[in-house]
């Protein structure tokens, strides 16, 4: 049996008998979504989060970021050349450009995809994927030579390579001391780590690790409209929303062709990833905790800086108020807005306002609050544009011709 993880407590309020969401759709200012006629016009997100005008100002360039997943297919068409080496932590035959399912190679494409070919294309195509392989799901049951402590194994080889963030759409009920020792031991090295808060949260809805560690960004799941999805999790593990639902991935293995469906809080998680990659690259000298602060101080929300929606966290990420807009407190370099704990990964930063304190954020999985809380209605964002907030989970997209992807559970560690 692993022993719990203890977490420090906060002020979170529960907004409304169900969640509350800023809609994408203000960021569309009247354009018109394209066709669906390729895969490319199926990433809703892609119109809805501004991606052509901060793609003027950052791609992403320097960025580097580690996938622990399933194994990249670095040969793709969106793929070919953002790839680096990484490694295989399973010990099981292949390699960590050898991709079992598909879910690791679609996760890499949304993060860093090229779109050539007509393929997925990544929210920051500048920057670059180093993979790191582990044992998901079936293939663990058909690889008896997999190492054991392969997740954490993974967390410290990508906490010692160039890596800033480390992206982890993986998700499982057990903690080990293997891998929190691995997760402190990444933030020790200046990394921003994110995980996928589990798309069970219409079903059992447990917590989830590693997103409930206090140093790991919890991502939910949001859908067109800036709704919740109906699945993520919220299981107080919830620190940023991001889009999910009716995201496209690769249909399995034979990367033969894309399949429409929810990507999950995988996909939402990769994209959170991304997001990072471009704030960090418009500003190389902040810190992880200063990246992190601004996506939080930027997140679309209609609740107090100083509370958290058990739902969705601090709210649905926009990198493109801080790149277009200049927005965001990045707030004391060397306090981690997660734990407000002093952290060792602090460096010099070229811009005066890091020098300053953070703006006040909660700390990471918190008591409960009143359930029946109102929302406070607001009739506009920071920058005038009307909210258009929605009380409700969304209800379950249909999945048309295709699978749905989900947040791939990783096997039980001791």
């Amino acid at each position: 049996m692993t022993a719990g993880i203890s977490r420090p407590r906060s002020r979170v309020r529960v907004l409304g008998a169900l969640a509350a969401a800023a809609s994408w759709s203000v960021l569309f200012v009247g354009s018109a979504q394209p066709a669906a006629a390729d895969t490319q016009s199926k990433q809703w997100y892609l119109t809805a989060m501004q991606t052509d005008d901060m793609w003027k100002v950052t791609t992403g360039e320097g960025i580097k970021v580690a996938v622990i997943d399933s194994g990249v297919n670095s040969s793709t068409p969106s793929l070919q050349g953002q790839v680096l080496k990484g490694i295989d932590a399973t010990e099981a035959p292949g390699e960590e450009t050898d991709d079992y399912s598909g879910h690791g190679t679609t996760m890499a494409e949304l993060i860093a995809g090229t779109g050539k070919g007509g393929g997925l294309k990544g929210l920051a195509p500048g920057a670059k994927v180093i993979p790191f392989r582990i044992a998901l799901d079936e293939f663990e049951k058909e690889k008896p030579s997999i190492a054991i402590p392969d997740v954490a194994n993974a967390i410290r080889a990508a906490a010692d390579s160039e890596a800033r963030i480390i992206s982890m759409s993986i998700g499982g009920f057990y903690s080990s001391p293997a891998e929190s020792e691995a997760i402190k031991y990444a933030k020790s090295k200046g990394k921003l780590l994110f995980a996928a808060v589990g798309n069970e949260g219409h079903k059992q809805n447990k917590t989830g690790y590693p997103a409930a560690y206090p140093e790991v960004v919890g991502v939910a799941s949001a859908d067109r409209v800036g709704k919740v999805s109906y699945y993520s999790q919220h299981a107080g593990t919830v620190d940023l929303a991001s889009p999910g639902s009716d995201v496209p991935g690769w249909c399995d293995n034979s990367f033969k062709s894309y399949c429409d469906g929810d990507g999950g809080t995988s996909a939402a998680t990769a994209i959170a990833s991304a997001s990072a990659a471009l704030v960090w690259s418009l500003h190389p000298d902040w810190t992880a905790n200063q990246v992190l602060n601004v996506l939080f101080d930027t997140a679309a929300r209609d609740w107090e800086d100083d509370e958290r929606s058990e739902y969705l966290g601090h709210g649905l990420i926009r990198p493109s108020m801080n790149i277009l807009k200049g927005k965001g407190d990045p707030g004391a370099p060397d306090v981690s807005p997660l734990t407000k704990e002093k952290t060792t990964d602090a460096a010099e930063s070229s811009d005066p306002s890091a020098s300053t304190s953070a703006s006040p954020q909660p700390a990471k999985n918190g008591a409960e609050g009143d359930k029946a809380a109102a929302v406070k209605e607001s009739d506009s964002s920071e920058d005038g544009t009307p909210l258009g907030l929605i009380l409700g989970l969304a209800a379950a997209v249909a999945v048309i011709g295709g699978v749905a992807y989900t947040v791939v559970r990783r096997r039980k560690t001791a």
